[in-house]
């Protein structure tokens, strides 16, 4: 069974940094997508970065040149560095992955494409 297990939130001044990570258990996939997601109050979940088991990534627009995300495969890690953040960027992140078939070359990046989450880790930047 797959569990997928956030951490690293927290309240941040704007410009200030963070870094969320995500332990994943009962991972045995050697092709797969994994991403950071997030949902502000009032607001669909949004995809933020994902990244592929080729080291592949995609980002919003909103987070580009901000954010990097990065796996250690060896401890079925995911990380998110945040820097620079923003008010915008408060919201609650979720962790998420899934197995992607070997056919399938593109990034999974909408809700919808994952089937494994994580509880969620609150962000909180204030201005």
């Amino acid at each position: 069974q797959v569990q997928l297990v956030e951490s690293g939130g927290g309240s941040v001044q704007t410009g200030g940094s963070l870094r969320l990570s995500c332990a994943a258990s009962g991972w045995t996939y050697s092709n797969y997508c994994m991403g950071w997601f997030r949902q502000r109050p009032g607001k669909e979940r949004e995809g933020v970065a994902s990244i592929d088991s080729y080291g592949h990534t995609r980002y919003a627009d909103s987070v580009k040149g901000r954010f990097t995300i990065s796996n250690d495969n060896g401890q079925n890690t995911l990380y998110l560095q945040m820097n620079s953040l923003k008010p915008e960027d408060t919201a609650m992140y979720y962790c998420a992955a899934d197995e992607r078939p070997p056919w399938l070359q593109r990034i999974f990046f909408e809700p919808y494409e994952y089937n494994y989450w994580g509880q969620g880790t609150q962000v909180t930047v204030s201005s």
